[in-house]
């Protein structure tokens, strides 16, 4: 079920959505060698918990306050003893939970200095979330957000994750409908695909991109997903409002 936001659950939303971008934030800065994935995450969530706000992926049973993911981890990494090293490529998803509704985003951060395929990498995939933000509209079509990121991420050569994507936030962190990063011919996906984008409608759009294969696994931990071919991945998201206007970024930093 896909619900309109109006009135005062704007200015919720729009509350959530700055403090979780303030998080992220905070957590790009944290990011340098000799680091542990669990400093941040203690730090993130010491953060969340001092804004009156709750961490959204601890509601949703993931072990931690927010998804810290090193390399070929593609999402869902857990904050743990690992050290950041220079080299290392790290994405750091966040959620907050909010006056009763969520903000969601993430981001990709070197460390130190990184290989240049690397660096274009996570530039690339931000640049894909700004492709399909160009096209997000009051009427247009999930799949135009997928054929967006496609079209960019495959002209540079990326493989473009297709067993995760975006989707509905509210009072829920993961709400109606589903936002996939590409446009596929299967029938249930194409009727997806075909859902309009409405006026009150609060999307996360969450590309999610791999030097290599599109294709990912999963840990024995049952959270850790990986590319299958080890090589290096990045993610990019922020949480969107269609309006009659245009659509509107709500996790900014302001």
């Amino acid at each position: 079920m896909i619900t309109l936001r109006t009135g005062a659950d704007l200015d919720r939303l729009r509350a959530a959505g700055r403090l979780t971008a303030q998080v992220r934030t905070l957590a790009g800065n944290l990011v340098k060698p000799g680091v542990s994935t669990k400093q941040i995450e203690r730090e993130i969530r010491g953060f969340i918990k001092a804004h009156g706000a709750k961490a959204s992926f601890l509601d949703e049973g993931f072990p931690g306050a927010a998804c810290i993911s090193i390399n070929d981890v593609v999402i869902h990494g857990i904050p743990g003893s690992r050290i950041l090293h220079e080299g290392d490529i790290v994405s750091i998803d966040v959620g907050a939970c909010l006056h009763g509704f969520h903000g969601d985003c993430a981001a990709t951060f070197a460390v130190g200095t990184v290989a240049p395929e690397h660096q274009a990498l996570i530039d690339d995939t931000r640049e894909s979330f700004f492709r399909a933000f160009e096209v997000i509209r009051h009427g247009c079509r999930v799949r135009d957000i997928g054929a967006a990121v496609q079209t960019f991420a495959e002209s540079k050569g990326y493989g473009v994750v297709k067993d995760y994507c975006g989707h509905g936030v509210g009072r829920k962190l993961h709400e109606d409908p589903e936002i996939p990063n590409y446009v596929d011919t299967v029938p249930a996906e194409v009727h997806k695909g075909r859902v309009r984008l409405l006026a009150g409608m609060v999307i996360a759009v969450e590309p999610m991109l791999n030097l290599g294969t599109a294709e990912t696994v999963v840990d024995p931990d049952k959270w850790t997903v990986r590319t299958k071919d080890g090589k290096y991945s990045a993610h990019y998201e922020n949480t969107v409002l269609i309006t009659a206007a245009g659509p509107e970024i709500l996790t900014v930093d302001v």
